[in-house]
């Protein structure tokens, strides 16, 4: 029986997944690895951390399901997206710490492009906002902070790339330099409409062409293993970044369809076709997927926090001290209480994008308790969502007239009143899939694609099983009180930070 091994390599840990020909998976590894924050603010990998870590999980994951290099059909990759890695072509010395994607040293230079003029240009062609979180402003950081850095890329000598990028230049012994669509639209660098890296943007930035990676699709031939690594060489065949990866692994493939991960923050994804909607309502227009040279579009929303109101809960206020037991706390609460929380705690995300506001409690009484606090925190994370779907609703056209399907997975997806009171305050059945390792799923699909071990898209996603359907069931006057108080809860947060 073939096998698929999928990298799933994250912010903190790396994780590596067999998985058999029926998708079934048989067996998994994962190690974490050490964060750095040299200034406020600032977060940074050791790349070396990020390869160990990645070739000691394959390794594990692969004794553990008794299988060797012969075993295995191909690899795919996914990652951390926007994470950046400088490296020396010859070496593979990085010449610098990875800059990870929550970094905010480049906000400066950021305001700066903003204060010029230049957002209406990189919106149109990449579809971003002018952000610290992308890759574009952290290449040029690196390049312009460490010496000699930026006449050495010029000539050539070195290599950027984000996680994906890196470890397959890892993988091959520096064979393969490339990445797919997917990490390249998370740059500020590739316009989504052309498929290209941008020589405007790449001017306006100070990035060098001669060190980005060539773009491939995400279900692609990317070179093969040093056999040295596995006892044998091993083809490598699909990449995308995370969250594209979890919505091919929830088998969005048709345009409506909405995959939302909970996290530590949550990510929601709607399928929009070939067409690329761009947002007035400050969501990110992206590439979902690239198969045979066809790119497919996605709006994307991002909300800080999700599972981290549950961390602040636990290790804040100590009112639990295991996140399973929120949704219990939750239920006991009082519900003639309308408790709510902004958990601003990093700023608001999408549809606000307001990275400086700060959170709030707003409805408090003297019998609000842990109960109640539980209950606001869980229900932030839905209110926000509806948030999400509401500005994507209002941005593509077409929403009304397609099937809305919400799939949800991550951490948070695991507990029962959250996903019900999801599905209440949107109106909408929310399904969570029998396999919720989904992202890992995505890129094993996408390497099993192309070496012909999985099926084309529309008979994969035959194949996605429902674990659960949460189905509304609360009365349309008791939603539309609680999303008013919700939205006065956040025009008054607003209001107070202006």
């Amino acid at each position: 029986m073939p096998f698929i091994l999928a990298i799933d390599q994250g912010t903190t840990s790396s994780r590596a997944m067999v998985f058999r020909e029926d998708i079934s998976i048989a067996a998994s590894a994962q190690q974490e690895f050490p964060q750095h924050f040299p200034a406020s603010g600032w977060v940074e990998h050791e790349p070396d951390d990020i390869w160990s870590s990645t070739l000691q999980t394959c390794r594990d994951a692969m004794a553990k399901a008794g299988v060797t290099a012969k075993d295995i059909a191909a690899i795919g990759i996914t990652n951390q997206r926007e994470t950046t890695v400088v490296w020396d072509r010859s070496t593979g010395q990085a010449v610098h710490r990875a800059i990870v994607w929550q970094d905010r040293r480049t906000a400066e230079s950021c305001a700066q492009l903003k204060a010029d003029g230049h957002e209406p240009l990189i919106t149109a062609k990449t579809g971003l906002i002018i952000d610290p979180y992308f890759s574009g402003t952290k290449v040029a950081w690196i390049l312009d902070h460490v010496p000699g850095a930026r006449e050495r890329a010029v000539r050539g000598e070195l290599l950027f790339g984000t996680v994906d990028c890196y470890l397959l230049w890892r993988l091959t012994s520096g064979a393969v330099h490339a990445t797919d669509a997917t990490n390249a639209s998370r740059t500020l660098l590739f316009n989504i409409h052309t498929g290209q890296w941008d020589e405007d943007l790449l001017k306006l930035l100070r990035v060098p062409a001669a060190m980005l990676p060539k773009v491939k699709d995400s279900s692609a031939d990317f070179g093969h293993t040093d056999p040295a690594l596995f006892g044998g060489a091993i083809a490598i065949a699909g990449i995308a970044g995370d969250q594209q990866a979890a919505t091919i692994g929830q088998a969005c493939f048709a345009p409506g369809m909405i995959k939302s991960t909970y996290g530590t923050g949550c990510f929601a994804l709607l399928n929009t076709g070939t067409t690329a909607v761009m947002s007035s309502n400050k969501l990110l227009t992206t590439i979902a997927y690239q198969l045979d040279g066809v790119r497919t579009y996605a709006l994307e929303g991002s909300i800080f926090v999700a599972g981290s109101a549950v961390q602040w809960l636990r290790d804040g206020l100590g009112i639990i001290k295991n996140a399973a037991e929120t949704g219990p706390l939750a239920e006991q609460s009082d519900h003639a209480q309308s408790v709510y929380l902004v958990p601003a705690f990093v700023g608001l995300g999408a549809p606000y994008w307001n990275p400086d506001v700060r959170g709030a409690l707003f409805g408090l009484t003297r019998n609000t308790g842990p109960a109640e606090l539980a209950h606001a925190a869980l229900e932030s994370v839905c209110y926000q969502t509806v948030d999400l779907l509401g500005a994507m609703r209002a941005d593509w056209p077409d929403a009304d007239a397609a099937r809305i399907v919400l799939r949800v997975d991550g951490g948070m997806a695991a507990s029962d009143w959250t996903m019900q009171r999801l599905a209440d305050l949107l109106d909408a059945p929310v399904d969570r899939p029998m396999i919720q390792e989904t992202t890992a799923l995505g890129a094993a699909y996408l390497a099993g694609l192309y070496v012909g071990l999985y099926p084309e898209p529309q008979k994969f996603a035959d194949n996605w099983r429902l674990e659960h359907r949460f189905k509304p069931n609360m009365s349309e006057a008791t939603r539309t009180r609680k999303l008013a108080g919700w939205a006065r809860a956040v025009k008054g947060l607003l209001a107070s930070e202006s």
